[in-house]
């Protein structure tokens, strides 16, 4: 999938993307934040979309939202404004595979169902972890393909349509476990039906964790 697959696909699913896939990993996203909410600092949601996580996070927090998507920003804007989210401190339109952001600044950093709709995956995870602070959190939430079963072979039948449905049913979680300096420290199923995964990976170097 290319990125100009992807703005385009999200530019279709922008208008109705709350009431469809954002309504069915609600449980999920709020799962993600309850954990960002136990900890401080500085985060960074990449792959923010139209900011439906952002009303959930705790006001001690500095929200930093980026998205390739121009028309799904345009909606995360309009939320910032109308419900006076001071905690969220910038929206930038960047790619994920090259960000404009400072080494060792955040955190925690946290992409929710971004993974396996991007062009180069490995690289957006790189990206992640040089912006995370040492001893900071990189955290995943999404679907994995399965290795077997029964919808594995359904995964595996959708996988050439990636570009039309907008993600990579067939995505493996081993694509995004090569960087060298994170750590897995939590692997947790989550609705519907364990169909999403919630990842937590500390990047090493720093002497004291921050949860």
């Amino acid at each position: 999938m290319d990125i100009n697959a992807v703005k385009s696909s999200y530019k279709i699913w922008a208008p109705v993307y709350d009431k469809t896939f954002g309504a069915i990993t609600t449980v999920g996203r709020k799962r993600a934040i309850g954990h960002i909410n136990s900890r401080q600092g500085k985060v960074l949601e990449v792959g923010v979309g139209t900011g439906l996580s952002l009303k959930h996070y705790k006001p001690h927090l500095q929200i930093t939202g980026i998205d390739v998507s121009p028309h799904m920003l345009a909606k995360a804007r309009k939320k910032v404004a109308k419900r006076g989210l001071s905690h969220v401190k910038d929206i930038q339109e960047m790619d994920a595979r090259a960000m404009k952001l400072p080494d060792n600044h955040f955190d925690t950093v946290v992409a929710m169902y971004l993974v396996s709709v991007v062009p180069d995956p490995e690289l957006v995870v790189a990206e992640m972890t040089r912006v995370c602070k040492p001893g900071g959190e990189v955290l995943i939430v999404n679907h994995f393909a399965r290795e077997k079963g029964a919808l594995s072979v359904v995964e595996k039948a959708f996988a050439p349509f990636a570009n039309k449905i907008g993600w990579h049913s067939d995505f493996s979680i081993h694509r995004i476990l090569g960087e060298d300096d994170l750590s897995v420290q939590g692997q947790s199923k989550l609705p519907p039906l364990g169909m999403f995964t919630f990842l937590r990976m500390e990047k090493q170097g720093g002497n004291a964790r921050l949860n």
